[in-house]
């Protein structure tokens, strides 16, 4: 009984901490459509389950022409499955 608890808190944990998304989830298509647009590009992009339906992602992206993380915050703002997310701009060189 102990074992098989162990089990499931090791696959669930561990799939916390590997940023794991499921396959039938779309979230990080979704998050690079809304965001790759004008020159933009995502060069890192972290995404995790906070509870069922709600996920944190961490977004640095890369542009010509930066603009405020309010800007690309507002670009996923229909992604109703985001509850945090976190912007950071680079200057593309």
């Amino acid at each position: 009984m102990i074992a098989r608890w162990s089990w499931g808190l090791i696959r669930d944990t561990g799939a916390v901490l590997l940023d794991y998304v499921p396959p039938d989830e779309d979230l990080p298509d979704e998050i690079r459509e809304a965001i790759e647009r004008d020159g933009v590009r995502i060069t890192d992009l972290h995404i995790w389950r906070l509870r069922p339906g709600h996920h944190g992602a961490i977004v640095t992206l890369r542009t010509p022409d930066p603009r405020e993380p309010a800007f690309y915050r507002g670009r996923l703002a229909h992604i109703h499955d985001l509850s945090h997310v976190t912007i950071e701009v680079e200057r593309a060189a």
